[in-house]
């Protein structure tokens, strides 16, 4: 072989090898970094993310908690099934009280699930004077059980004495929310 020829194999060897190095190791392996580098970058935002939601963590806890407290006092402002006559009870003493009538006072049959409270309605029929009415109104708004008054409809009914002027007839719903009473088994151990 000529000197020549060496010459040129020993150049092409030389300029392979860099160029083979290039294609079948540097490329391969700057390919790996890129997709490395990208994975490392998704798992720092979720890092990020996963800190930022354990930062919360505390303030959930305080949140969580400070619901617990309003259901329990929700709850504890509805009467059990068995103490739903007496807030009846309570509801007819204020309207005699208030100097109204209550030629109708009817429970509705059917029961409602109200979340996990039940709710009872009732259908009330009142008659007096206004004032007394309104009287009336503004008691069940301060009992302490939660209550809601719907569909009603207020009618004048005219009175002989022509001084009072203020005789009215209202018929409207009552619904009064309370909590089921589960009745308790008790178990004997060891039979």
């Amino acid at each position: 072989m000529n000197v020549k020829a060496r010459q040129a194999i020993l150049t092409a060897v030389l300029l392979g090898v860099p160029a083979s190095s290039y294609f079948l190791v540097f490329q391969p392996q700057n390919k790996a970094i890129r997709r490395d580098t990208r994975e490392i970058e998704m798992r720092k935002e979720k890092l990020a993310q996963l800190q930022a939601v354990t930062a919360q963590a505390p303030d959930l806890a305080r949140a969580t908690e400070e619901i617990k407290q309003s259901i329990s006092q929700i709850e504890a402002r509805m009467p059990s099934s068995k103490e739903l006559d007496n807030v009846l009870r309570d509801v007819a003493t204020i309207a005699t009280r208030c100097g109204l009538r209550v030629p109708k006072f009817n429970r509705v049959e059917n029961v409602l699930a109200a979340g996990s409270a039940m709710e009872q309605q009732l259908d009330v029929e009142l008659a007096g004077e206004f004032g007394g009415f309104y009287s009336f109104l503004l008691e069940i708004e301060k009992l302490p059980r939660i209550t809601r008054l719907t569909d009603m409809k207020l009618e004048r009914v005219p009175n002989l004495d022509k001084e009072k002027d203020g005789t009215l007839r209202a018929h409207f719903k009552l619904s009064i929310y309370y909590q089921k009473v589960v009745g308790t088994v008790a178990t004997a151990e060891g039979k």
